[in-house]
C-alpha cells in the first residue's frame, strides 16, 4: 500500500514563499505519476502542479510562474516551492500518486492521497 505524508504548510504573509514536501513510503510499486492538489473550504479540489515519470510538468494557470513542481527519487520525496503566495492560495494542500504516468490536474485519475497540509496566507 503507497502511504504518503505532507509537511512544510504554515500561515506567510502574501508575497511569501513557502516549501512542501511529500515522502512517499518505500516499499511500493513503480510510482509514474506525482502530484499536488488543493482544496479551500467550499470548493472542489484542483489540481495545481503535476509531475510524470519522465519529470515532464504541468501547472494550473493559476500557479504558473509562482510554483514549481519537483522530487528527489533517491529520498522517495516530492516538492512543492511556492512563491509570491497570495490569498488565494489559501487551502488544503494534498499530496498524490497514481503508477500511470500522465501529466493530468484532474483528482480522479490519482489513486493514492495523503492526508494534507495546510497552507494560509494572509494580506
Amino acid at each position: 500500500q503507497v502511504q504518503l505524508v505532507e509537511t512544510g504548510g504554515g500561515s506567510v504573509q502574501a508575497g511569501g514563499s513557502l516549501r512542501l514536501s511529500c515522502i512517499i513510503s518505500k516499499n511500493t510499486v513503480s510510482i509514474y505519476s506525482m502530484g499536488w492538489f488543493r482544496q479551500a473550504p467550499g470548493k472542489e479540489r484542483e489540481g495545481v502542479a503535476v509531475m510524470d515519470s519522465a519529470g515532464s510538468t504541468r501547472y494550473a494557470d493559476s500557479v504558473k510562474g509562482r510554483f514549481t513542481i519537483s522530487r528527489d527519487n533517491a529520498k522517495n520525496t516530492l516538492f512543492l516551492q511556492m512563491n509570491n503566495l497570495n490569498s488565494e492560495d489559501t487551502a488544503m494542500y494534498y499530496c498524490a500518486a497514481d503508477p500511470v504516468s500522465r501529466l493530468s490536474l484532474q483528482r480522479e485519475l490519482f489513486g493514492y492521497w495523503g492526508q494534507g497540509t495546510q497552507v494560509t496566507v494572509s494580506s
